[in-house]
């Protein structure tokens, strides 16, 4: 039996696909291995959103040649967004791959890793493709690589928004929502699992159902999803601010499952720079509509990106930014440095920023930022919180880890336990509470009662 070995990078979104991929092969009897030097075929699921994403795929898929010509690899076959992007210059330069597939392509992995199969004769979507149809479904196989008490649910596929910054359109294609019946199914046998977290993704999430006639799919969706046995939580990521509804709040607000987050990237929040990204809106428009998020739900966590360097944006653009972050005090934020994206309409504005500028300005804003967190969560201290708990903690075997409902996976802080009761350890997917006694930037720590 051939194993076969995966990299994933980038979004939870590329990590659904790598996850049905490995389902297809496993249902065709290949054996998966978390061991790259073990694999006999090796996949790079690659990211091509921004430049550093882009230089770790191509760094890993350099790796695993390396792996190929030293080691046990005999196929190695590269997936994902950055093939959707540059598949004939990565087919010119990467003699050593065997197969490129791209993202509406994700079935074809059994084929490409077939040893009698020719891949390098395959025929290969064209770039830019907007004729993608590909969704997974509830009969579609998968094999989870979070950990057992989370996982993704895609609920939709491509984009059509018009940002300027952004490639995702001609890398995933229109935007098409899966079935509504299909995504609970889905979420029901992730239940019966034992999945307690469901995490759903998207290109934008807010628009779900819209593409098949459906008004306030997500909201709908949502409270389908807090009715099912099993699930204790369901978290939604990467909505638009223009299409936050008063329905989809209410289900926030009124569901105890629904946790009280919202992931929104704004991007900016001067009108000059919103206007130039072709997102439109200005400050008091996002300051409205944060205001309106708090105040119907009660005690929510707003988590928000930024870019900062963007063509065109001056020190007085920044300085609305810096304003606008100081004065909403958001609970979870990101920032990220322009990427000059070849092929976006970004890509042809004058008035680039110089990266040092860029960086710089990142930098104060990730300062005014901890300073609003650590005060939030100095505000914390002394409550007792329910936890997801999740077992030894990254940083130390000295200490475990949870998150509370307000924090997402991988890009939030956690809360870190320091004692429990007296020969008490809690199984990973577990709820505790936890009486919350000190303050990080980022962290809380704590201990078990």
């Amino acid at each position: 039996m051939k194993k076969v070995g995966f990299i994933s990078l980038g979004c939870p979104k590329n990590l659904v696909d790598s996850e049905v991929m490995m389902g297809r092969l496993k249902q065709e009897g290949y054996e998966l291995t978390s061991d790259a030097a073990e694999a006999d075929t090796l996949v790079v699921n690659t990211c091509g959103f921004i430049d550093a994403a882009k230089k770790e795929s191509v760094e890993a898929i350099l790796e695993a040649a390396r792996l190929k010509k030293e080691g046990k690899c005999q196929r190695l076959v590269v997936a994902g967004c950055l093939v959707e992007r540059y598949r004939d210059e990565l087919r010119a330069e990467m003699p050593e791959v065997d197969a490129f597939i791209g993202t509406s392509q994700i079935n074809d992995i059994t084929t490409v890793a077939d040893a009698r199969v020719n891949t390098r004769s395959l025929p290969v979507l064209p770039l830019g493709n907007q004729t993608a149809t590909y969704l997974y479904d509830e009969s579609t196989p998968r094999v989870l690589a979070t950990p057992s008490h989370f996982a993704y649910v895609k609920i939709a596929e491509g984009c059509d928004r018009p940002c300027a910054f952004c490639f995702i359109p001609q890398m995933r294609g229109h935007f098409r929502s899966r079935r509504f019946g299909s995504v609970v199914a889905e979420a029901k046998q992730l239940a019966e699992q034992g999945v307690k977290e469901i995490i759903l993704v998207a290109q934008d999430s807010s628009r779900y159902g819209e593409d098949l006639g459906e008004q306030d799919g997500l909201a709908h969706l949502m409270r389908e999803l807090c009715h099912l046995d099993g699930v204790e939580w369901v978290r939604v990521m990467y909505t638009y601010p223009t299409h936050i509804s008063d329905a989809f709040l209410d289900v926030l607000a009124e569901e105890p499952k629904a946790v009280k987050y919202l992931d929104m990237p704004l991007q900016h929040a001067s009108r000059n720079v919103l206007k130039l990204m072709k997102r439109g809106g200005s400050r008091e428009s996002l300051e409205r509509l944060i205001e309106r998020v708090r105040r119907t739900v009660p005690g929510i966590a707003v988590r928000t990106t930024f870019i900062t360097g963007f063509p065109g944006e001056t020190e007085e653009d920044f300085a609305e930014l810096l304003t606008f972050v100081r004065n909403v005090e958001f609970e979870r934020v990101g920032v990220f440095t322009y990427s000059d994206e070849e092929g976006t309409p970004a890509f042809d504005l004058s008035d680039k920023v110089d990266a040092k500028v860029a960086r710089a300005r990142r930098a104060k804003l990730m300062r005014a930022q901890s300073r609003i967190s650590l005060k939030k969560n100095r505000a914390r201290v002394g409550d007792t919180v329910r936890v997801l708990f999740e077992g030894a903690s990254e940083e130390t075997d000295l200490l475990w880890q949870g998150r509370m409902q307000t924090q997402a996976p991988d890009i939030d802080g956690c809360v870190l336990i320091n004692d429990a009761p007296e020969g008490f350890t809690p199984e990973p997917g577990q709820f505790v509470n936890v009486e919350l006694t000190e303050a990080q930037e980022y962290d809380l720590v704590g201990r078990i009662v």
